[in-house]
């Protein structure tokens, strides 16, 4: 599960370039902007908001691991919650920080602690996170 912000097009068009790194190394990529289209949102009116809920939290759930964006001031509120999710289901969740912001509580912190705890690997680029998965 590829979890991220995915609101501007700068983030769309990186969560391509990783999703296709990802899928090179042989990894099946689950990404929540391809689960729903702009029309079903749309239409959805206001049950919309369940609606990418379910469709995030079910693919969640068929999850084998998760691949989180981590740029920014701090971490998106969606993807945080997409994190502490797995990992409270045990999944291993692999952070990607590009940004060179640090946004921790301490010196030694690259994004806020509870986020940072629940990694299982902290990568600065997308080819040392596709290098940190192991293969399936």
């Amino acid at each position: 599960y590829q979890a991220g912000p995915l609101f501007s097009e700068a983030e769309k068009a990186f969560h391509r370039r990783l999703s296709a790194a990802l899928r090179a190394a042989g990894h099946t990529v689950v990404w929540p902007g391809d689960l729903l289209t702009d029309a079903q949102i749309a239409t959805a009116g206001p049950a919309a908001v369940n609606l990418i809920f379910t469709a995030c939290k079910q693919a969640l759930d068929r999850a084998g691991l998760v691949v989180a964006l981590l740029d920014g001031t701090q971490v998106d509120d969606g993807t945080a919650w997409e994190i502490g999710y797995a990992h409270a289901r045990g999944l291993p969740v692999y952070g990607l920080r590009t940004d060179s912001r640090m946004a921790g509580e301490t010196p030694h912190s690259r994004v806020n602690s509870m986020i940072q705890g629940c990694l299982a690997g902290l990568a600065g680029s997308v080819d040392e996170v596709v290098g940190m998965i192991p293969a399936t």
